[in-house]
């Protein structure tokens, strides 16, 4: 068989030279259960704090107590090994002990965003196939109205883990965000099969029952993604995933961060897997400390930056985009914190540099998806280059293809992001024609098809340029709608921005700019001179034919602005 030079290139990984010293090619991978590693975990850090909750310190000892009480809860209560389990929770010490007592019990998890509205979670819970419910009291609503069949409904009250002083408070933050949203009556829990939180930890003893794992095959959760085309699909990560993810995560920062010594704010949604796989997994089995934050407030994420002298900073564009102009950003001195990560979304050039003129910190940008357990691709410690998400982390391999086949690419070509590695998923539940479509088998080996258009350069690094599904095709000529935004991005009246094409049977597409404003260039800045702006810095086909001015463009539940709503609008 003739050897495919192009993908001989990407797996001679040119990449590992940027690497830190101390960093391997291949870092050895854990052959234990996410449950066995979350145990050592709370076995070796018994003392530390393994959760703060708006000044509630829960202890590595503490919640193990309390994961172990609910996994001999939710095994009396009939959940087998196997069986899925839904979570419907805002990030708390509650969505912690029952993602692990859960698991411990044997269950597959599946979370949900806590924004979605009944249809969204009736499919995920009838898809799935969950017979058993934990949900925030305040949600429970929309599960009600969804008519779905569950043998057990769990629900959790926000203020069980406040401290006494704040308990007060809890309904009423709650009830700002969640507009509409109540506490359930008492007389709910009188129904056959609904049961409190609360109660589950406190009347059952901390004696989980003995579940074996096979590593390579149990899933340990469904996350639900792709809803841009047709419904979402359930991602089947199983536990040789997640450690996978930990250990090759957490190996590539080398001596930079440092097990049980770390303390890290866990704003970032458990629901979404970048939260649940980095955040609170990944900080958990490493002995970090998570200040856990239930709904996003910037002043008190700086105020926690300080008071608990965070050393790790997970967050997304849209958030160093806000703090970078943000007055009280300030007060927090950044080059104190050892790491700053940015994921989810592409961070915009004119953010990165902004932010490292502001702060003198850099921004590590690093990409995933929810089918590479959230890790994949991220900027080396210390050697950054601005505009790339950065390498592939250890024991993974990406590469270049036709979009349209599998044939890789030569070295600096835009085409499609292929990734292989131990992080990658087993595949699409029940949904075997996607999995086929998706996870491509090449020379006897699973290639993830990312659907993002990338190039790597000479030295390994990867750039994006979109979304396969975003690309605008004007006159045969094809257009990035990142590119326009980067350019309109760097205009000082510009707030925010999102691109997208408009069929037009004369010309295929136009660019349409969706544009949000400064307060004070409202009124003053015109259609006409944002698209001469254009001009001046792209090409004719390439600049916006249509302009539309908002207040606001839509997001995803990660800040990522939505160019699927703006194109079904």
């Amino acid at each position: 068989m003739a050897v495919d030079t192009n993908k001989a290139q990407y797996e001679s990984r040119p990449w590992l030279k940027f690497y830190l010293k101390e960093v391997s090619a291949d870092t050895p991978l854990s052959e234990k259960s996410a449950v066995e590693t979350f145990d050592d975990a709370t076995d070796k850090w018994k003392d530390r704090p393994a959760l703060i909750f708006y000044g509630r310190k829960i202890s590595y000892g503490e919640l193990r107590d309390h994961v172990d009480r609910f996994a001999a809860a939710m095994h009396d209560l009939g959940v087998k090994k196997g069986d899925r389990v839904a979570l419907l929770l805002l990030n708390s010490p509650q969505f912690v002990i029952a993602y692990f007592g859960a698991l411990k019990a044997g269950a597959v998890l599946t979370a949900i965003s806590p924004v979605y509205v009944s249809p969204e979670i009736k499919h995920q819970i009838e898809d799935s196939g969950a017979t058993t419910i934990i949900c925030q009291d305040t949600l429970y609503e929309n599960v009600e109205r969804a008519e779905v069949k569950l043998d057990r409904v769990i629900l959790a009250n926000i203020t069980d883990y406040l401290p006494w002083l704040k308990r007060f408070m809890g309904s009423s933050v709650l009830r700002a965000v969640y507009q509409k949203m109540a506490a359930q009556p008492a007389e709910l829990f009188e129904r056959e099969g609904f049961y409190q939180f609360k109660d589950l930890i406190k009347n059952y003893p901390p004696n989980p029952p003995k579940i074996e794992f096979n590593v390579m095959e149990d899933l340990v959760t469904l996350p639900y993604t792709g809803g841009t085309t047709g419904l979402p699909k359930g991602v089947m990560i199983t536990h040789h995933n997640i450690t996978a993810s930990e250990d090759v995560a957490s190996k590539f920062w080398g001596d930079v961060t440092q097990e049980g010594k770390e303390t890290v704010l866990a704003y970032l949604p458990f629901y979404h897997i970048y939260g649940q796989a980095v955040l609170m997994l990944g900080g958990l089995t490493q002995g970090w400390t998570l200040v856990i934050f239930t709904t996003i407030d910037l002043d008190d994420l700086l105020n926690a930056m300080e008071t608990y002298k965070a050393t790790i900073f997970y967050s997304v564009a849209a958030l160093y985009e806000y703090l970078r102009d943000y007055h009280r950003t300030d007060r927090v001195n950044w080059n104190r914190v050892k790491v700053l990560v940015s994921g989810a979304d592409i961070l915009l050039e004119d953010t990165a540099k902004g932010w490292e003129k502001r702060t003198g910190a850099k921004i590590h940008e690093g990409w995933g998806m929810t089918e590479t357990t959230s890790v994949g691709i991220v900027n080396p410690y210390g050697k950054t280059k601005v505009g790339s998400f950065g390498v592939p982390l250890p024991n993974t391999v990406a590469g270049i293809a036709d979009p349209n086949s599998t044939k890789f690419l030569p070295v600096g070509e835009i085409g499609e992001l292929l990734v292989k590695g131990p992080q990658i998923a087993k595949g699409y539940w029940k949904n075997p024609e996607a999995t086929k479509e998706t996870f491509a088998d090449i020379d006897g080996e699973i290639w993830l098809r990312t659907g993002d258009l990338c190039r790597m350069d000479e030295d390994g690094y990867f750039f994006f340029y979109d979304r396969k599904r975003d690309m605008i095709k004007h006159k045969g000529k094809i257009v990035f709608a990142r590119e326009v935004e980067e350019v309109l991005a760097a205009h000082p009246q510009i707030k925010e921005t999102g691109v997208i094409g408009v069929p037009d049977p004369e010309v295929g597409e136009r660019v349409k700019a969706v544009v949000v404003l400064e307060s004070e260039a409202r009124g003053k800045l015109s259609e006409l001179e944002i698209m001469k702006y254009c001009a001046e810095k792209l090409p004719d086909y390439k600049c916006p034919t249509i302009v539309e001015f908002r207040g606001e463009v839509p997001k995803t539940d990660v800040g990522k602005v939505s160019r699927r709503e703006l194109r079904e609008e």
